[in-house]
């Protein structure tokens, strides 16, 4: 069960195993999506909702319009309901991944992402003070911060779950009830340590980078297939991923930091195989839109990815190489064995490979 579901219990494993099932459906979908004609798929799309029909993708908000002229009223126009999504969608992402340096490195990668691609995407075409001041350091930022508080909350939270039969009070029952859809338990989390081996480092690499291509697929979606950002099918998707990748990325961390485990959880598996699907999805219907690619601009986007990703997370390991004790918490015990021996699993940890 592990390995499919990962040590997700809250709010009960039966939901976990929902999660699991509906993306598998997903990916099924998405296979069969891939070998239809595009004005099939538009047909689907048109016949879940007619009002696209009459729109069209020129129709969404410009951004980088008028970028010198500065004023509280524009700054202040630009912190729409897409702003919060940045703030909330990072305040997950913090909580998943439990890490600032990756974070970091995330946001403003895909700033250059951005700026890469804005020849295909109209609307990554932004003004630098709303890139840099609004979306990096105001909306990624909060929300890197309060997602991290959060976690640092769960950590020191004392973790005691009574049963409700146990307990005396309506108040307490309703109480312990509204617990259960909170974790049972909360593992502090280091991608990286003083001694991670090599494989360690560059498996880090490749989720900063994969986590980019899984990015990019909603916006080529939407773009491709013509729907606005607040359609109830994109929302939808993001959810539904968003709830995805919460398991995906714990098996991965599991994969890599655990020396006990062999394989990559059947989650994980999955969501790498929607990753991929989508973005065939994205290049064999966007053909026209892919004819507009400058390769300038895509080979110089590859190798910042590439030399970025591993400066980036090179430099948080010198960073605790440097700063790092030799048993602090951050070495935690492996979470399938639930070894309390923290000095063990460090050394353990020094022979892994994957």
């Amino acid at each position: 069960v592990l390995g499919v579901f990962g040590c997700f219990v809250r709010p009960h494993p039966a939901v976990w195993r929902m999660v699991f099932g509906l993306s598998v459906l997903y990916s099924l979908t998405l296979l069969f999506l891939l070998f239809q004609k595009y004005e099939t798929i538009k047909g689907m799309i048109l016949w879940l909702d007619p009002n696209l029909k009459d729109f069209r993708i020129d129709m969404d908000k410009e951004y980088g319009v008028n970028c010198s002229d500065i004023s509280v009223e524009k700054f202040w126009a630009h912190l729409d309901v897409f702003a919060a999504g940045h703030f909330f969608g990072w305040v997950s992402k913090a909580i998943l991944v439990r890490h600032y340096g990756i974070l970091w490195s995330m946001s403003m990668m895909w700033e250059f992402t951005e700026v890469m691609f804005s020849h295909l995407l109209p609307n990554f075409k932004e003004c630098w003070w709303d890139a840099w001041i609004l979306d990096v350091l105001l909306c990624n930022g909060f929300g890197i911060w309060v997602g991290m508080k959060i976690c640092k909350m769960l950590e020191m939270r004392d973790y005691n779950w009574p049963g409700i039969k146990d307990i005396d009070t309506t108040k307490g029952k309703i109480k312990r009830a509204a617990l259960q859809f909170t974790p049972a338990s909360w593992t502090p989390v280091r991608w990286l340590h003083p001694n991670s081996s090599y494989m360690r480092f560059f498996s880090v690499c490749q989720m900063v980078i994969m986590w980019q291509v899984s990015e990019l697929n909603t916006f080529f979606l939407k773009h491709i297939f013509e729907m606005p950002p607040s359609h109830p099918l994109v929302i939808g998707r993001l959810f539904f991923l968003s709830i995805v990748v919460a398991p995906s990325t714990r098996q991965y961390y599991t994969y890599v930091t655990d020396p006990n485990c062999k394989r990559l959880g059947t989650q994980c598996w999955v969501y790498a195989v929607i990753m991929v699907t989508e973005s065939l999805l994205c290049i064999k219907n966007g053909k026209e839109l892919f004819q507009q690619t400058e390769i300038f601009n895509i080979s110089v986007w590859l190798i910042i990815m590439l030399f970025f990703s591993v400066v980036s997370v090179l430099g948080f390991w010198q960073a605790d190489w440097l700063t790092g004790k030799k048993f602090d918490a951050d070495v935690v015990p492996n979470s399938i064995s639930n070894d309390n021996n923290v000095e063990e699993d460090y050394k353990i940890s020094k022979s892994k490979t994957l």
